[in-house]
């Protein structure tokens, strides 16, 4: 583990990976005993360079409760904690340009990031995410959003070629680590506005 970490610290690919942790738009559970992400389902895997991620969750509130979360990009940096900014630099009918920044902690070690990406909104089913600068080579992102009775499921795909070779067993639960605490900062914040949807409904309309 001492040799991973060293090498990975030098080559910098600790750096490249924390692009993943942008995919909000955006997780079997990456630690099972770990109560903040019961629920949250991420699958990560890794070949040389390219790394697959899969992430799988329901939460109980409407379509559009849910994304009107994953799209508030403008507001991400509040909800999301290793986001410093966040925010639409262009949009063209569905098609939103946006750049983030922050800084991602893993036990003593820090790591900035940042990011442009074109993102493709398909209202209420789809969001498609196209990396235009940043330090991958490539990464292409999608969410989908599929509604479950009073549930909706989210099933988000992300592939990254990475500017080097990554050590699989830190990098693993690293991506599994930053992906699920993520995640479950977006399911907290769209129960966070259910919740604050219904108080007000009650407010304005108490029952006789």
């Amino acid at each position: 583990m001492d040799d991973d970490r060293l090498y990975w610290e030098k080559d910098g690919c600790m750096k490249n990976l924390l692009m993943l942790v942008l995919l909000g738009v955006l997780c079997v559970p990456a630690y099972a005993d770990s109560p903040h992400d019961k629920g949250i389902e991420v699958k990560v895997y890794l070949d040389g360079e390219d790394v697959l991620v899969d992430v799988n969750f329901t939460v109980p509130a409407s379509i559009r409760q849910v994304w009107d979360v994953l799209t508030d990009f403008d507001h991400m940096a509040s909800f999301i904690s290793n986001l410093q900014s966040s925010e639409i630099t262009g949009r063209s009918g569905t098609v939103v340009q946006v750049s983030q920044k922050g800084v991602a902690k893993h036990a003593m070690m820090t790591f900035p990031f940042e990011s442009a990406r074109e993102i493709r909104l398909f209202p209420y089913e789809k969001i498609l995410s196209h990396m235009v600068s940043g330090t991958m080579r490539k990464m292409e992102g999608e969410t989908r959003l599929i509604g479950d009775g009073d549930q909706t499921r989210v099933v988000y795909h992300v592939d990254v070629v990475q500017v080097a070779w990554i050590p699989p067993l830190l990098g693993k639960v690293f991506i599994e680590h930053e992906i699920s605490e993520q995640f479950q900062e977006i399911r907290d914040e769209i129960l966070k506005r259910k919740q604050a949807e219904t108080k007000q409904a009650r407010n304005e309309y108490p029952d006789p």
